[in-house]
């Protein structure tokens, strides 16, 4: 089915699904080989959810989100996350004008559309801590007073899985402001000749416009994409289904903290955007198996027995998603 033409299955014009696949193919245009990344990057979007990007150095994590600013007529900011930032550098403060004699609001990087949040593990947990209320309730208050941050808002942070001098690991309750954990690995070999084949015809990764990455969405377009998955219908079997798979993980022995009734509220979302994008008005259990390992491998915590035994979040979500029996 060609999702460029027709009707969808809801009836909406096909154009807000076509909007989102030219999203992904201008990200390729700039990015190889990680296409997993950037599903996971449109279906936050979807979701109104914030996305962790997480892989060694040198894998294009920060250039995957420039990539998706520059293919988004989204307004865009990024912060580079260091020891000495302050909650203030993030979220803005008062600064008294002279002439006025009075304070004013300086709003700081968080008010707008897509925070690029570079290595936000190497800041300490009360400057981690000044994103936890923008992430959720979309706004941020200074001295008493709330103030709404622009619609669509999106935190895409990453952070450096191999290096932990200098970084403070995120806490539970911040993690589980993450729709998405996605892990970035390193290339295959042909991908990676096709990096180095680009760069040699003159690809440089800090100017997107030459690579002919342009805007192909916007605000309407999500807006319109989101409308549609929420017509995208669950039956009370792919609930319980979902309750199941989550309720599983509570009672796993190789773990001390299993997934919560938010994080099955997650995936239920995750799995509806994924049927839309996929040409679906109904999500299937293959959906939902399709982003159990992004939605859930950060709102599990493993027992130190089970990590000395190289046990992961990842096997342990495997595990549990083999074992669950299906809905038919």
């Amino acid at each position: 089915m060609d999702p460029t033409t027709d009707n969808g299955p809801t009836g909406e014009p096909r154009d807000s699904r076509a909007s989102l696949e030219a999203l992904r193919a201008e990200i390729s245009k700039a990015v190889v080989g990680q296409d997993p990344a950037v599903t996971g990057l449109v279906v936050a979007l979807l979701c109104r959810g914030h996305v962790l990007l997480e892989g060694v150095p040198g894998v294009a994590k920060t250039l995957l989100v420039r990539a998706l600013s520059a293919s988004l007529e989204l307004d865009t900011k990024r912060v580079q996350f260091t020891p000495d930032l302050m909650p203030s550098d993030i979220t803005g403060s008062l600064v008294y004008d002279a002439r006025t004699t009075e304070f004013s609001f300086q709003p700081g990087p968080v008010f707008t559309n897509l925070l690029l949040a570079d290595e936000i593990n190497r800041t300490p947990p009360k400057t981690q801590s000044s994103l936890l209320e923008a992430m959720e309730e979309r706004q941020v208050t200074v001295d008493g007073t709330p103030r709404p941050l622009p619609e669509p808002f999106l935190v895409a942070a990453t952070q450096n899985p191999v290096e932990y001098e200098g970084t403070y690991p995120l806490p539970e309750a911040q993690l589980d402001r993450f729709l998405l954990k996605l892990t970035v690995p390193l290339p295959s070999r042909e991908d990676e000749i096709d990096v180095l084949t680009r760069h040699a015809q003159g690809f440089n990764p800090r100017d997107l416009r030459a690579a002919g990455v342009r805007p192909v969405a916007g605000p309407a377009d999500l807006e319109a994409a989101r409308a549609a998955v929420a017509k995208t219908s669950i039956s009370p079997e792919i609930t319980a289904y979902v309750v199941d798979l989550c309720r599983a993980t509570r009672d796993s022995p190789s773990l001390t903290l299993g997934v919560s009734p938010r994080g099955a509220t997650a995936l239920l979302s995750t799995a509806r955007a994924w049927a839309w994008l996929t040409g679906r008005d109904y999500v299937i259990p293959d959906d939902v198996k399709a982003l159990a390992l992004p939605t859930l491998r950060h709102r599990i915590q493993l027992r130190p027995e089970a990590e000395m035994e190289g046990v992961t979040a990842d096997s342990v979500i495997n595990a549990i998603l083999a074992h669950v029996p299906v809905p038919r």
